[in-house]
């Protein structure tokens, strides 16, 4: 019997989070309007590519990764119905509501991020920044500012490619069998 290869789904939901992260940030940092560009990058690799991440890391047994990437892709899923609203007669999110939820969601990642202490750094900076993300953006809507909103879309873009990076870096340095990307 042949000895089966195990696979590292990592790469696929940190592609899918950084991506749809870094289009969705140029919206907040002021580079692009919202569009079905983000909406659909949203439901496709940010919803779709990181909930079949998290599935597969939970199949292996990991814990971490099967809670992050599954939890991240249905944010970005209840994010699209956040926007699309398709309920009708219920009240469409305000500043106040989506502040709330965007703490709770940096609440969630903090204690992540606490998590990624024992992981490598690549992995710690896309937590770290992804939690100050989350906390930005939160206070933006609670204060209505379109300046912090701002910055955190400038943030976001930063923590978006922390992702991609982390990504290429699995990728690349698994190819090759040794590090080309230091991930930390």
């Amino acid at each position: 019997m042949s000895e089966q290869v195990k696979s590292n789904p990592g790469p696929l939901g940190l592609l899918g989070f950084g991506m749809t992260t870094i289009l969705l940030n140029l919206h907040n940092a002021g580079v692009i309007e919202l569009s079905a560009v983000i909406v659909a990058m949203g439901f496709a690799m940010g919803g779709l590519a990181q909930v079949i991440a998290g599935i597969f890391e939970l199949r292996q047994g990991n814990t971490f990764g099967g809670t992050a990437f599954t939890a991240y892709g249905l944010f970005w899923w209840s994010l699209i119905f956040i926007w699309v609203n398709p309920t009708g007669g219920i009240a469409a999110a305000d500043e106040k509501s989506m502040g709330f939820y965007l703490l709770l969601w940096g609440i969630f990642t903090f204690f992540m991020f606490i998590g990624t202490l024992k992981h490598n750094r690549a992995t710690m900076v896309v937590f770290g920044s992804l939690t100050i993300l989350f906390l930005l953006l939160s206070i933006g809507d609670f204060i209505g500012s379109s300046l912090v909103k701002t910055i955190a879309g400038i943030e976001g873009v930063f923590c978006g490619a922390s992702a991609i990076y982390s990504a290429m870096g699995q990728i690349i340095n698994g190819e090759f069998g040794r590090k080309i990307f230091p991930l930390g």
